[in-house]
């Protein structure tokens, strides 16, 4: 059956991989996006997922577009990187205002919908920075991890109307904010991943997808790794 997916932060990267991987499943697909819209063929809608009106509206569009949200991916997210003495409160705050509080403020919104339908499937990106730590992060390693908790406490609270929410936690991943790193700070972060590469888009949205699916009702409050064996035993 034909599901109402909106993904966050969906007209590129990971989040549009994800939004193409769903579409290919025969899922209507609702991408937001702040600045660059999706490619043709994606519901787009433009929403700023740190302003609470800017969310509700964006559910409004969508749930007129298609009905209720049945998977919420929780994908948009930003990065102010900067060592702890020199990094600003605002530069701090504000990456966990759009990574982790926004994530709050999509999925309260999206549990009154599942709720009311006694299912549904939300699925975190977070990443494995949020596990690891990285120096020059800890405005972003800290949005990450909170992930994890927010979701475990999701999961224990919405469990029993069926609803799952899941983390995904990515290791470096092949896009176009990766690309600006260049070749020299690329090979650093390869250099670390047992696999010896970075994911591609596709590989992320696969896992994400999984968790979605039938195949992965009795999953939640998990933290999946896809991150080629980056953070093992964390």
């Amino acid at each position: 059956m034909s599901r109402v997916v909106l993904i966050t932060g969906g007209s590129r990267g990971i989040g549009l991989a994800c939004a193409q991987r769903f579409k290919d499943l025969g899922d209507q697909v609702a991408v937001t996006y702040n600045s660059s819209p999706p490619p043709e063929g994606f519901f787009g809608v433009k929403c700023d997922v740190t302003s609470a009106e800017s969310v509700d509206a964006a559910f409004a569009a969508v749930e007129a577009e298609f009905g209720p949200v049945e998977v919420l991916v929780s994908n948009a997210g930003v990065t102010k990187d900067g060592l702890l003495l020199r990094m600003s409160e605002t530069d701090f705050t504000s990456v966990i205002d759009a990574n982790l509080t926004a994530a709050y403020r999509v999925t309260k919104r999206a549990a009154q919908g599942m709720l009311r339908a006694r299912k549904g499937r939300i699925v975190l990106v977070s990443s494995v920075v949020g596990l690891l730590g990285s120096a020059g992060q800890t405005n972003y390693a800290a949005s990450k991890s909170g992930l994890v908790g927010f979701a475990r406490s999701v999961a224990r609270e919405l469990g029993s109307r069926s609803i799952t929410c899941n983390v995904v936690a990515p290791g470096p991943v092949a896009t176009d904010m990766t690309a600006s790193l260049g070749e020299k700070r690329l090979a650093e972060l390869t250099s670390i991943v047992p696999l010896q590469r970075m994911a591609t888009p596709e590989e992320i949205a696969g896992v994400v997808a999984f968790l979605a699916s039938a195949d992965a009702a009795y999953i939640t409050g998990a933290v999946i790794p896809v991150d080629g064996g980056m953070g093992m035993g964390h």
